[in-house]
């Protein structure tokens, strides 16, 4: 797959993503629960730059992109720290567990030297962590000359989060969209899907993946994808009822923000919205970029959270190398 590299540096931009769709199927026995979901890579970009080491340690450093800061302080007032969590350091960030895992498994005795710049919110439902720890593997899988496949990878990478294989896969041609299955590692990426305009909200409180799945409730009748992906293969875009996300109504309870976030895209003319994942933020579906943009202006204004307008991504990751 990918050729070595040497003397370099990597610099590779990891997307954040949306889930379309998610629904609960069953509760397993390892405690996790069995998933349908619809996942689509967007154009909110974190950055790592990474470089090996010739002694065996990992060394991290990460921070806040320029800019994010001010955006959050300007457009929430008082509730900055809430915005813009601190990021974890050394081994409680998901990205140094990616790298030292993929080290035992290869036994790599090279060390590893990354620095994050972060984009994505986090506690956001934008698996912003899981695509930094899937540029990790792929960078260090080159930096280390390991010559794994993707394949091989995701075994890793399923080991350290359910959202991580989803940013392995390879896209096929076009958006990179994909239906993730099992607790999320069963990838089936998706052809002929459409370029999507998003406005996405990150309000100013976060929300607990534990905590959302400890009050989530699985249907009876649990809905399927199938007819979401039909609608959008055809361009039927105002099928707004088709979208799903299970992990909503106990992230409401949890939240004031996502039923205030859902009034607000109730009364606009986007064509569909609902929360990501599980929270807290929130997006909708625009007919085009020149809505999307409109409506990323009104709610920046109303000042209700870090407010983004994005559209589908077609790669999982976008990589560069650059001399030492």
């Amino acid at each position: 797959m990918d050729s070595p590299i040497s003397d370099a540096a990597i610099i590779i931009e990891t997307p954040a993503k949306l889930n379309l769709f998610l629904e609960l199927l069953a509760k397993r026995p390892d405690g996790f629960h069995e998933i349908e979901t619809l996942m689509t890579a967007i154009n909110i970009y974190d950055r790592l730059y990474v470089t090996s080491l010739s002694e065996g340690q990992t060394q991290l450093t990460c921070r806040w992109a320029s800019g994010m800061e001010a955006l959050s302080a300007s457009r929430i007032r008082n509730d900055t720290a809430t915005t813009l969590d601190a990021l974890p350091m050394g081994s409680d960030n998901i990205v140094w567990k990616a790298v030292e895992r993929l080290r035992q498994r290869a036994g790599i005795a090279a060390g590893i030297a990354i620095h994050l710049v972060k984009r994505i919110p986090a506690a956001a439902g934008l698996g912003g962590a899981s695509s930094d720890a899937a540029a990790v593997l792929v960078a260090a899988n080159r930096l280390w000359r390991l010559g794994w496949s993707r394949e091989q990878l995701s075994e890793v990478a399923a080991d350290i989060g359910s959202d991580v294989p989803f940013f392995l896969a390879r896209r096929e041609a076009g958006v990179g969209m994909a239906v993730c299955r099992g607790r999320g590692e069963r990838i089936e990426p998706l052809t002929g899907m459409p370029q999507l305009h998003f406005v996405v909200v990150r309000p100013p409180a976060g929300l607990s993946t534990p905590k959302v799945y400890q009050r989530c409730k699985v249907p009876s009748k649990p809905a399927s994808v199938e007819p979401l992906i039909t609608s959008l293969r055809r361009g039927d875009y105002l099928s707004g009822q088709l979208l799903v996300n299970r992990l909503q109504p106990p992230a409401e309870e949890l939240s004031p923000w996502i039923s205030r976030l859902s009034a607000l895209f109730a009364k606009t003319d986007c064509l569909g919205h609902q929360m990501s994942g599980s929270g807290s933020s929130y997006f909708g579906i625009c007919r085009n970029a020149r809505q999307a943009r409109c409506l990323a202006s009104r709610i920046r204004a109303a000042g209700l959270g870090l407010t983004f307008q994005a559209t589908t991504a077609p790669h999982s990751h976008r990589l560069e190398t650059a001399p030492l």
